[in-house]
Order: structure tokens, then C-alpha cells, then sequence
């Protein structure tokens, strides 16, 4: 992206000519920062920046009329400014453009979206959000964007609003991002949205006939349309001789802190699997300067997930920065601050977190009958097998488009855009869910971005070089791209994303 000083000055217009046809280009208009773009005949003027982590827009990709966001593939529409996908949840500025001459001129700014209340067909007496995640806020929240008025509910188990969740592994844990990070919308937003959020509660059991669910409290809600978000659980090991004040897992906000604080007066951590999860962990608590151990039974760290050349690679990032690998070996028990691992060795540690994966939290969709594969199933709707009951997020099992497999996917721009989409359903949209998937992780200054759902491939194809950290590294199976990770190629994991949409 241009510098500051070289961005260009709209005030005067400017000359067409210089943006071709495809082209953005970032300047500034009164103070603002401005973004240009045209498509054929047509030129349109927005926000230079994403709404979510603040990703420069002209450096990621126009299709048709949106432009893409090269950090976290948030989507937003050039005529309007709506965010269309997330992670994005907020829409960008607009201003109206007309041509001159040879210069393209910057006018006034134009009113944000409104929502287009004529396309819901279904609009139910009211609406039950059973999770306090990613999903379930991004479905609230497109409940009302898409002019919702009715009741909305959101039952959540945690005892916190729901949080921006990657950074709790990443910049929060590490220490870099401040407690207001956290919330993916300030406490005032459920209030003025009428978006009633009930915290430390536990829905126990769903009458799908009654349309009611039930607290573990007793108290009950009725809804006209109920989406399921619960999420996953971490996966729980027995480690013997291990006190629970040694052993911890991240999953909320609550789990986060708790970690923050013992690091604060430990000097020694064992991370317990080298998953996304774990790894991250791993990274915040060396910038947090402890001594960071990983034990996991694995040859090379997401091997199973990103093949033996990335994880190789993620590995050597980690022991550049003085993490200490224990792999293909398990943790066999824990004498005060002695660890003994399987293979025999013994390394100290304050405390340990464990980071061995998640498994869907079923128990609620089981008891109310809902059919269940590995997950929740739903159809391309995201409707569950009962008729008026959505699923979104970790636990929902929908045929996938791309694969053309049933596929289950734990990734949080995944179960936002469920979310929002389950969202259009319930107001009767009749909209199917075709997103490819997308999730990106951060270790240190690296960051990988991964789209698209490979759960097993017969080749992989690496285009440049991970030593340089510069390479795009393709799954296939039968000759197509299933997936596609990149490293530090923002715009080309953009068109990997659109080119799998497109087929």
C-alpha cells in the first residue's frame, strides 16, 4: 500500500485514466481515508479500510460489485458499503462519484444500507439464539441489519458478552490487545439493538412440538424460530497426578485471563498439542517470555491438517523464537513441577494448558431428536431435521458446495457467515450457504491464511519458497484444489477464494 505521504488528494478529482478497469486506489478526502475503484464504466468511492481489524482494501480483490479484505476476507459492497460477510460486521463509508471529463469527481457521502424489509417472507413471532459465540451474534445481529423487529433471545453459558475468540489466543493472550479488544460489540449494542443476552445460561433441553427450551435453571422461552449455536467443547485429558490448579484449556474470555494470570508468576509452561489452538498459545506465552515446552504425539506439528512441508515449517518458526519441541510423545504424569513424558524425559513447568482439540456440543440437538452425523445436520438452508430449527457454527454438519461431501469445519469466519446466512433463513430467505471456508492463524509475525476444506488430498503443490516465507501451498485430490495456504500472499489467497466459489 502507498505510503501516507504519496496517497493521493481526491479533494480535486482525479484522473481516470490512471485506474484502470479492476483498479483501486487508496487516497484521502477532507482527513478521510478514501478508497477509488472502478468496474467498466463504473466508479465507486468507499472507506479505505475494513471495519474488522482494519485491512487496506485496496490492497484485496474486487468481485463484481465488492471488494474483498486481503487480511481476514471480509466482503463489503461497493455500492452501498454493507458488510457482506464477516468477519466484517459494520459497513464502510461511500461517496458518490461522477466523471468529468478525464477526472473522476468525489461528491457528497451517501446514507449506509438499509435493510430491504420486502424480501422476508417469514418473520416469527420470535427468534431463540441457544450460544454465545461467533455464530450466534453474527445472527442477532443480522436479524435486526435485515430489519428483524421481533423478540430475540440469546442464551448464552458463558459469563461474558460474546468475544472477539482468535484473539484470546493470539494478541490478548500475548499480551499486545487491551481487554476492549475483546467484545465483538460494546455492552450498550444489545440494548440499542434490542437483542436481550441472558449470560450463565445453559439451555438443558429443547420440546420441538411446544417450541420452548428449557435452563438448567428451570425457567423456559418460547421461540418461532430457534438457531442452535453452541459451539465446541475442548477435548478434557485425565493428567495424571496433575492438580486443577496446573491445568488449564482456553475456550472463553474467562479461560483466557485465568491463563494471563498464572503466567504472570510462572517462568515454565508445557502446551499440550501442537494443534492451531496450541501453537498460538505457545507463541503468546514466549512473547509473554516464558519457557515454552510443546508435547504432542505427532511427527511435525498440523502435519495432518497442512502436510509435513508447512508444519515443518511452522515448527522451525517456533524454535526460532525458543519453543521447545517434545514430539511423538505424551504426557505420562505430573510430580508438582516435574513433568514425565512417554518417551522417559522430564521438564519442569509452573502449570501446564492443554490444546488437544474440540469436539461439538451435541447433547442439546441429541435430546430434541434432531438428526446428528459427527455434528448437527442441515441442509444448504442450514435448516436442521426439524423444521423451523437452524444450526450454525462448530456443530453443524452441511453439504459443502466445493467438496460436494457433508463437511463439519471449527473455524470462526465459518460459523459468522453460518450464522448470518441461518439468519436470511429464518426470515425466509431461502438462501444457501456456498461460502468457502477460510480461517487464518498467527505465529509470531507469521500468518497463515488457509481457504477452502481439504480433509485429505494425493498431492501437494508448493509455489515458491516457505523458507522465504513467500509460497502459496495447494491440496489436491483428482487434480483439483481443494484448499489452498498461503503465506504472506494476501491477494493470492483472495483468488483462490473466488476461483473455488466460481466453479
Amino acid at each position: 500500500m502507498a505510503d501516507e505521504k504519496e496517497k493521493p488528494d481526491f479533494k480535486n478529482g482525479f484522473p481516470a485514466k490512471d485506474i484502470p478497469d479492476g483498479g483501486m486506489v487508496a487516497g484521502q478526502l477532507d482527513g478521510e481515508d478514501v478508497m477509488l475503484a472502478r468496474r467498466g464504466d463504473e466508479y465507486f468511492a468507499v472507506a479505505a479500510f475494513c471495519t474488522h481489524y482494519h485491512g487496506p482494501l485496496a490492497d484485496g480483490l474486487m468481485v463484481g460489485d465488492t471488494v474483498r479484505c486481503p487480511w481476514h476476507h471480509a466482503c463489503f459492497s461497493l455500492r452501498t458499503g454493507e458488510a457482506l460477510r464477516a468477519p466484517a460486521l459494520d459497513p464502510i463509508n461511500c461517496w458518490r462519484t461522477e466523471k468529468v471529463n478525464d477526472k473522476v469527481f468525489l461528491r457528497e457521502k451517501l446514507d449506509g444500507p438499509k435493510p430491504d424489509t420486502t424480501k422476508n417472507s417469514a418473520n416469527p413471532a420470535s427468534v431463540v439464539i441457544a450460544g454465545g459465540g461467533a455464530a450466534g451474534l453474527a445472527a442477532a445481529d443480522m436479524l435486526r441489519r435485515e430489519g428483524y423487529q421481533g423478540a430475540i433471545t440469546m442464551l448464552s453459558a458463558d459469563d461474558s458478552a460474546p468475544p472477539d475468540r482468535p484473539n484470546l489466543s493470539k494478541d490478548f493472550l500475548a499480551g499486545t490487545a487491551s481487554e476492549d479488544w475483546i467484545p465483538l460489540r460494546p455492552p450498550d449494542y444489545y440494548s440499542s439493538k434490542k437483542i436481550d443476552l441472558v449470560l450463565n445460561s445453559r439451555v438443558s433441553s429443547i420440546d420441538a412440538n411446544k417450541k420452548q427450551v428449557q435452563l438448567e435453571n428451570g425457567k423456559t422461552y418460547s421461540f418461532g424460530a430457534l438457531l442452535l449455536a453452541t459451539g465446541a467443547d475442548p477435548v478434557k485429558l485425565p493428567v495424571d497426578g496433575a492438580n486443577s490448579s496446573q491445568v488449564f484449556y482456553l475456550r472463553s474470555y474467562t479461560d483466557s485471563k485465568a491463563i494471563i494470570a498464572k503466567a504472570e508468576s510462572a517462568k515454565k509452561v508445557v502446551v499440550v498439542g501442537a494443534s492451531f489452538i496450541g501453537l498460538e498459545v505457545a507463541a503468546s506465552l514466549r512473547q509473554r517470555k516464558l519457557e515454552v515446552h510443546v508435547v504432542a504425539p505427532d511427527k511435525n506439528p498440523l502435519e495432518r491438517v497442512l502436510g509435513p512441508e508447512l508444519g515443518g515449517f511452522i515448527r522451525k518458526v517456533h524454535e526460532d523464537h525458543g519453543v521447545i519441541f517434545h514430539l511423538e510423545q505424551t504426557v505420562a504424569r505430573v510430580d508438582g513441577r516435574s513433568v514425565k513424558l512417554s518417551g522417559g524425559s522430564t521438564v519442569e513447568a509452573d502449570f501446564l494448558v492443554l490444546g488437544v482439540g474440540v469436539r461439538p456440543s451435541l447433547a442439546l440437538a441429541e435430546q430434541a431428536g434432531l438428526a446428528v452425523d459427527r455434528g448437527v445436520t442441515v441442509n444448504e438452508y442450514l435448516e436442521t431435521s426439524v423444521p423451523g430449527i437452524f444450526a450454525a457454527g462448530d456443530i453443524a454438519r452441511w453439504p459443502d458446495p466445493h467438496t460436494g461431501e457433508k463437511i463439519r469445519v471449527e473455524h470462526w469466519v465459518v460459523a459468522e457467515r453460518q450464522g448470518q446466512v441461518a439468519a436470511r433463513n429464518i426470515l425466509g430467505r431461502r438462501e444457501q450457504f456456498n461460502a468457502v471456508p477460510f480461517f487464518w492463524s498467527a505465529h509470531y509475525d507469521v500468518t497463515i491464511n488457509y481457504v477452502g476444506h481439504a480433509e485429505k488430498w494425493d498431492s501437494i503443490q508448493i509455489d515458491g519458497k516457505l523458507a522465504d516465507r513467500d509460497c502459496a501451498v495447494s491440496y489436491k485430490r483428482g487434480g483439483k484444489a481443494l484448499a489452498v495456504a498461503t503465506v504472506f500472499r494476501d491477494l493470492e489467497s483472495l483468488k483462490a477464494e473466488a476461483q473455488m466459489e466460481s466453479k
